[in-house]
């Protein structure tokens, strides 16, 4: 990328399963435009279906009246990705810790642990309508 240039491009998509790969393949499309490698662009593909997902299916409830926000922003230095869903919101503190005993053998509530270790920074915040969860990935060269 040139020098001070920053991308910004919003999506809004209903909150419907098929609309994940719609928000995952614009991510690598900014991912590959930035130069992360391969490895860098699975793993925030990876992080943003489960976000995405999570928006769809807990936030809204699979409810298609609503929708899920999503804002790219790649800059020489990052890519972040924030994702808003119009739920009633969450406590992500909540949530079970996936590495407690109780709860290895669960086939669900390993997302956010997930998203954790790929991505660099992971803030989860109330917003006016839903829940924001802002990731985001460094640039190493």
């Amino acid at each position: 990328m040139s020098r001070r240039r920053e991308i910004v491009q919003d999506l809004v998509v209903p909150s419907a399963a098929d609309q994940i790969q719609v928000v995952e393949e614009q991510a690598e499309q900014l991912a590959r435009l930035a130069g992360f490698t391969e490895q860098e662009c699975d793993n925030i593909a990876i992080a943003i279906t489960e976000i995405v997902a999570n928006a769809i299916f807990h936030g809204n409830q699979g409810d298609r009246r609503k929708q899920v926000h999503v804002r790219f922003t790649l800059n020489e230095q990052e890519f972040i990705i924030a994702i808003r869903d119009e739920g009633s919101g969450f406590d992500p503190a909540s949530v079970a810790d996936p590495l407690q005993p109780e709860n290895l053998l669960k086939d669900r509530g390993r997302g956010i642990f997930i998203v954790r270790t790929l991505m660099d920074d992971v803030v989860f915040r109330n917003a006016d309508v839903g829940t924001e969860v802002i990731l985001t990935k460094r640039l190493l060269r």
